[in-house]
Formats: C-alpha cells, sequence, structure tokens
C-alpha cells in the first residue's frame, strides 16, 4: 500500500478541528506538533488574513488513495477561511513501518 503524509499548519488551539475532519473521511490518527509561525505583514496583506505566531503543526499519514478527500476535509472545516486559518499540503512517502493494517489481511 502506498501512503502520503498530510502536513496542516493552523492556529494553536485547532488540531482537533483538523483531526475531526480527517477522520471523518479515513484517516485514523495524527501526531500534533506546537510551532511559531514567521509570516510577515506582506503576508497578512495578500492572504487578508491575520497570522497569529502560535501555531500547531498536524501531521496525518494516510494511504494515497484517501489523500484528496482528507486534503478537502481539511479546507473545508479548517482552511485560511476559518478561525483556525490553516494551510496544509502532502509529500509521497518512500517507506513506512510499524503500522498495522485496518483489515489484518492487508500487508504494507
Amino acid at each position: 500500500m502506498n501512503y502520503e503524509v498530510i502536513f496542516c499548519i493552523i492556529n494553536a488551539g485547532f488540531s482537533e478541528l483538523v483531526m475531526d475532519a480527517a477522520k471523518e473521511v479515513g484517516a485514523r490518527g495524527g501526531t500534533v506538533m506546537h510551532a511559531k509561525g514567521t509570516a510577515n505583514k506582506d503576508a497578512e496583506q495578500f492572504f487578508q488574513i491575520t497570522i497569529q505566531p502560535d501555531k500547531e503543526v498536524v501531521m496525518i499519514l494516510v494511504p494515497t488513495d484517501i489523500k484528496d478527500d482528507v486534503l478537502h476535509a481539511i479546507y473545508k472545516n479548517a482552511g485560511l477561511k476559518s478561525e483556525g486559518s490553516g494551510i496544509a499540503f502532502s509529500m509521497p512517502v518512500n517507506n513506512v513501518v510499524g503500522l498495522s493494517p485496518v483489515n489484518p489481511e492487508e500487508k504494507d
């Protein structure tokens, strides 16, 4: 099975919103890291948002076939126009170890 990792950078306190949206479309869990944003005033004016310095980075490993659904769910519930002001992107993953399949007949 192929996997992608989704990263969502969101205002602090909104990581549960991201995880709830991701789980609704099949994600099983994620990891939240605390971070600090460094965007400047030009970026705030361009995107017409206020950037809060305290951030959370939500990292979610998902099978490739549900990646688009997870990204769309995150955007719908926690995108730039939401209170969480989140952005999300994905990257391919070459190898995965330590995961147990949802269906025991599946193999990683």
